[in-house]
Parts: structure tokens; C-alpha cells; sequence
């Protein structure tokens, strides 16, 4: 009997993510999928060159759903999702992450009676100022299978108290994405095409409302990049979210020094931080990425959902200020190629599959 899965995705860690977990399903197929895209990422860079990039089939619906508050966003997903949930009548919805998208999703199937699988559940940053924490949050607590990227994340929802019954751990889908796609992104030769030298350059993304929205904070982390490129190149593709702020805040002339680039492909970004000295970020998926791939991660921000990638990867929380961020490129570039890492349990290319073993063997327990 095929068992039918509607997946949701909506920004572009969901789409990596999801990208693992059909890419799992060789045939001949227990599975049936749908692909949902609500547009949360409604940019054609920031969306279509994923879909692309990732070999990910042309969604099935595509709500069409972008901007606005996280109330709004959320909102209006779920009025444009719930007609796609009856007619589709799905077995399973599958959320990933942390994004609007993945609430939306699962309060919509919640309501439906759809069982829900979340991928990537238990991950907590300890921090409910966060937008991603409250969707991690609701979502764990809806979700009727719970698939957990690492022993960490298992272990937060036990001490939450959900049932050993929902929980699977299957390790990190993006891990898989990563290494089958390692290579291809290597062949782009991403440095000689933008004319830097391979281990002698930075990659810098931002794009958290907390470091973008806030104009000191901003400011600080320019300025922070701006010392950077004083030693090295520092190549920032910059999300039009950011892009709009340092124009609003009249801080083009700050980020003069930066090398702004218009937001990359999957293939281009890891390509390039493939061959990056150092990488700062607010990103949740770099930090995971630059542990796998062994680059120095330094992560503007005071707290994090991925604590592996700071002790067994090469990741490390600094505040988003200038003097704090100066001192600590200070340090890593002092240290390249001191520091060791590992990849976490789970981490090996194989989650996708995990996913949807735990998913088959639920919806056996259940039918």
C-alpha cells in the first residue's frame, strides 16, 4: 500500500531539507508525494535556482504566499494550505525546520486530523525572542512523530515530556543534501570566478531580524566586516531583506569595503564557502554546513539551536558587536587549520533515508 506525503516547504533551508528526504525514495515506490511551496521565499533568486539547484521537482501547488508580519504569513498559509490538505487527503504532512511555513502547516493538519511528521524536531536555541524557536516549539507539540536531527534535540523533547512513542532520531537531512552535493558545488570554481584566492577570502551572510532590523546592530556588524576586509576579501551575497536595511539606514558608505553580491544559488554559496578562510553568519544552516565542511564559523548572535556545531564543530557564538567580532576573526585566523572537527552522529548522508523508514514504520503502529 502506498502511503502519501504532502511536504511542505516555504524558505530556502526548507527546500535542502525536503530535497533529501525525495531524493531518500529510490523506488519502486512505497511513497506517493506532494509538494507543497507556500512562497514564504517569494524571490526567484531566493527560490526558483533552489528548486534547481537541488534537482527538487517543480512543486505540485504553489500557494503564492510572501511578506507581511509572522502572523500574517502564517495566516495566510494556512487559509491557502488547508483546501490543498482536504483535496489532497494526505496520510502524512511533512514540516521541516523552523520557518512560518512549518507552523502553518502543521496547526493546518492539527486541525484536518493529518498525522504530522516534523523533520528536524527538537532543535532549541533556549531563546523565545526568536520567531523560529516559538514554531519549533507549537510544532513538536502537535506533531505526531517528531524526527530529530541530533542526541541533543532527542534529548530536549524527553525533558519536555513528549512521549518516547512520537520521537525518532534520524540525524541532519541537510547533512545529506550537503555531501551529495558536494562535488558539483566544487566544480563551479566558485573563488576564481569572483577573482579571489582559494583559503584567502570571507564569506558573510546576515539576514536574522534581530542583526539586520536593528540599525546600531547593523551598523556594528558592517563595521565589524569592514575591519574584516581590511585583511581579506569579504564576499557577502546579501539577502534583499538586508540589502533594503543598509539602504534605509544610509549605510552604503560602511559597507563600501564588502564585496555585495546578489544572493547565490545552493551550488554557488557552498561552493564558495567550500574555499572560504572564514565564514560570519546568523544562519542556522551554515553553522551546520561550515561543521561538515571544516570552515571557521563565526555566528553573530548570542545563542544557538545547533550547540554540536560548537563543540564538535568549528563554530562560535560572538555578540554582534564590532570590537567583540574584530577580536574574534582576530583569533580564528591566527588558529586556520588548527582546530578539528567531526561530523555529529546522524550526520552522515543517510537521514533522508532514516526519515522515511520512521515514517513507514509509524504509519504501520498507527493503521
Amino acid at each position: 500500500m502506498t502511503t502519501r506525503l504532502l511536504h511542505v516547504v516555504g524558505a530556502r533551508p526548507n527546500f535542502m531539507k525536503a530535497a533529501a528526504v525525495l531524493q531518500a525514495d529510490p523506488g519502486p515506490r512505497r511513497f506517493a508525494h506532494v509538494l507543497v511551496h507556500t512562497g514564504q521565499h517569494y524571490d526567484a533568486l531566493m527560490s526558483d535556482r533552489f528548486f534547481e539547484d537541488l534537482s527538487l521537482p517543480r512543486p505540485d501547488h504553489h500557494l503564492g504566499v510572501g511578506g507581511g508580519s509572522h502572523a500574517q504569513n502564517t495566516g495566510r498559509t494556512m487559509i491557502e494550505l488547508e483546501p490543498v490538505v482536504e483535496r489532497e487527503r494526505p496520510d502524512w504532512l511533512v514540516v521541516y525546520g523552523d520557518v512560518n511555513a512549518t507552523l502553518a502547516g502543521a496547526l493546518v493538519a492539527a486541525k484536518l486530523g493529518v498525522r504530522i511528521a516534523h523533520v528536524e524536531a527538537g532543535v532549541r536555541s533556549g531563546d523565545r525572542s526568536m520567531p523560529e524557536e516559538i514554531n519549533r516549539l507549537v510544532t513538536d507539540r502537535v506533531a505526531d512523530l517528531c524526527l530529530t536531527p541530533s542526541r541533543g534535540a532527542h534529548a530536549h523533547l524527553a525533558r519536555e515530556g513528549v512521549e518516547p512513542s512520537r520521537v525518532a532520531f534520524v540525524g541532519n537531512v541537510m547533512v545529506d543534501t550537503l555531501l551529495r552535493l558536494r562535488e558539483p558545488a566544487r566544480a563551479l570554481g566558485m573563488a576564481a570566478r569572483l577573482g579571489v584566492t582559494p583559503g584567502q577570502f570571507a564569506v558573510t551572510t546576515l539576514h536574522r531580524a534581530g542583526n539586520v532590523d536593528v540599525r546600531e546592530t547593523l551598523e556594528e556588524l558592517l563595521g565589524a566586516l569592514s575591519d574584516l576586509a581590511a585583511r581579506m576579501p569579504v564576499l557577502f551575497p546579501v539577502h534583499p531583506r538586508t540589502r533594503n536595511r543598509i539602504r534605509e539606514f544610509g549605510l552604503e558608505a560602511l559597507a563600501r569595503p564588502i564585496r555585495l553580491l546578489e544572493p547565490l544559488g545552493y551550488l554557488e554559496l557552498v561552493g564558495l564557502v567550500d574555499e572560504a578562510a572564514l565564514v560570519l553568519t546568523d544562519s542556522g544552516g551554515l553553522q551546520a554546513e561550515t561543521t561538515v565542511l571544516g570552515v571557521p564559523c563565526l555566528t553573530a548572535r548570542t545563542t544557538t539551536e545547533w550547540t554540536e556545531t560548537l563543540t564538535e564543530g568549528t563554530n562560535r557564538l560572538v555578540p554582534p558587536s564590532r570590537e567583540a567580532l574584530r577580536d574574534a576573526v582576530g583569533d580564528v585566523l591566527a588558529r586556520v587549520g588548527s582546530r578539528a572537527s567531526r561530523r555529529p552522529d546522524g550526520w552522515d548522508g543517510l537521514a533522508g533515508a532514516r526519515v522515511l523508514s520512521a515514517i513507514a514504520a509509524a504509519g504501520t503502529a498507527t493503521t
